[in-house]
């Protein structure tokens, strides 16, 4: 049995009397049915606005004189088989469950901390990004799991209005993923400037006052959007349960004031994303003169994945917009054809995420690229001044900073040489000081030799032997009692 369309009342089919009804071969008390207000419909289901039930094929309930039913299947039992809109949901659901993970990995790889916090540029600033991808994923999931009910149940329900209700909560999000993207790409370029000549963007100029205003109406009018589709009575898109209720009731509310004016308040958001990538191209880029070079310089400064993501989300707001105030196309219409919704709806999301997946991959964690900027900008200064920088073992065999004062100690122990004695002899140098030297006595006289007995040298100090020669050239000194005599010729001998 195909989708129902018609849906019309049916006269009860007279049975055995004027009281009994047949229907599907089974025998039902008109008055109980009259009374319980249950009205027989041309697609087979019996219903009392509260309560329905399936009445053909192998569905033959019975009804008691009470109002209970034995037997009884829901009308909105899941009775056909999955069809395009329930497959493709399935195929959309598992791929944004996959990007899940790719996310979790470049949001620890972008969002981890290899510099000390700084006030100005806070961590969070470049995690917004891959948080606002895990919401979109989380309600892509839902969605696409949801309408495989669309195409089973036999009439519309709650799965209509799920599929529907996170569908319509994927547009701000994924808003906010671009904008988080582009605002912190000029955040970005700034950080770069900053952190080369921390004087060159004040804090009180027209270029931040700018910067604190946008993410301030950009938030505002996603948030209007949010309030005008979001908070509302979902009830009235269930009711298709034949093309007479779709017309009456389903195209209204899906067409009405608030999804217009919520899919225009997108577009706005839209344009905001655009003119802050002009505003950080204008303040962190170089800038051309004449009309045709800032034009030039814009597609030439702006990053690819910026100009991608910007391009494929105006076709996902632009979609919004026409499904508004065209019923045909909508989504909000359980029997639309696929192709509008998955592919200018679920497609257009998914590819901006994985856009920023592949981008996520191969671009660098910031906090490194600042590192390696500032370790450029030391080897260039050093150039300017003729600095040469030594080997990272340069310093470890020199004693580096990195040793303790012990081990200094010993390293310069080690250049002076003389083994233990000499590094006890500077150990307590370091710990005494500078000790007074010995004032020889004028009278002492090293180099003044005291004439003795040639046959017994003797060595002899000047307080031994007062009487010391002074004779300064062949002069002969005595080296101890009983030894002969030495002649000193030159200081050599001594």
């Amino acid at each position: 049995m195909g989708h129902i369309d018609i849906r019309e009342l049916l006269q009860f089919p007279s049975g055995d009397n004027s009281s009994d009804v047949l229907i599907n071969n089974v025998h039902f008390n008109k008055t109980a049915l009259n009374h319980y207000n249950y009205t027989l419909y041309s697609n087979g289901t019996l219903s009392n606005s509260s309560k329905c039930y399936l009445v053909f094929d192998q569905f033959q309930p019975v009804m008691l004189s009470n109002g209970t039913f034995i037997n009884g299947t829901s009308c909105y039992l899941p009775y056909y088989h999955i069809q395009d809109r329930g497959t493709l949901g399935i195929v959309f659901a598992c791929l944004f469950a996959v990007s899940i993970m790719f996310t979790m990995i470049n949001l620890r790889k972008h969002g981890r901390l290899f510099l000390p916090k700084e006030k100005r540029f806070r961590a969070i600033g470049r995690r917004w990004q891959w948080y606002w991808m895990l919401f979109v994923a989380a309600c892509g999931i839902i969605s696409g799991l949801t309408s495989v009910d669309v195409d089973r149940d036999y009439l519309q329900s709650l799965a209509l209005i799920l599929t529907n209700f996170f569908y319509y909560l994927m547009l701000p999000g994924i808003l906010a993923a671009v904008w988080e993207a582009t605002r912190h790409w000029g955040s970005w370029q700034e950080r770069q400037i900053y952190d080369s000549d921390p004087y060159s963007l004040p804090q009180d100029d027209v270029r931040s006052k700018k910067e604190f205003w946008m993410p301030l109406m950009f938030y505002l009018f996603t948030w209007l959007n949010f309030f005008m589709v979001i908070p509302r009575s979902w009830s009235s898109i269930q009711l298709q349960r034949s093309l007479e209720q779709q017309n009456l009731n389903a195209k209204p509310a899906a067409t009405d004031a608030r999804f217009k004016a919520g899919s225009i308040l997108a577009a706005v958001a839209w344009l905001i994303i655009c003119y802050s990538l002009r505003h950080s191209i204008h303040y962190y880029k170089p800038r051309g003169r004449g009309i045709w070079q800032s034009f030039n310089g814009f597609f030439h400064w702006a990053p690819v994945k910026l100009l991608l993501a910007i391009t494929i989300l105006a076709v996902r707001v632009g979609y919004g917009i026409a499904s508004a105030f065209d019923w045909s196309i909508s989504p909000l219409k359980y029997n639309v054809q696929p192709g509008w919704m998955f592919g200018l709806g679920y497609a257009t999301t998914l590819l901006i995420i994985i856009i920023f997946e592949i981008w996520g991959y191969v671009d660098e964690n910031e906090d490194r690229l600042l590192i390696a900027q500032r370790r450029e900008r030391g080897r260039a200064h050093d150039a300017e001044l003729g600095l040469v920088k030594k080997p990272s073992w340069w310093s470890k065999l020199h004693g580096g900073p990195t040793l303790t004062s012990d081990e200094r100690l010993r390293a310069f122990g080690a250049e002076l040489g003389g083994g233990q004695p000499t590094r006890r002899n500077i150990e307590r140098t370091l710990e005494l000081g500078n000790m007074p030297t010995h004032q020889a006595d004028p009278a002492e006289n090293p180099f003044r030799d005291t004439p003795s007995n040639e046959n017994t040298p003797r060595m002899s100090t000047p307080r031994q032997n007062s009487n010391a020669s002074s004779n300064w050239g062949g002069s002969e000194r005595t080296l101890g009692a009983g030894a002969p005599p030495t002649k000193v010729r030159s200081m050599l001998d001594i």
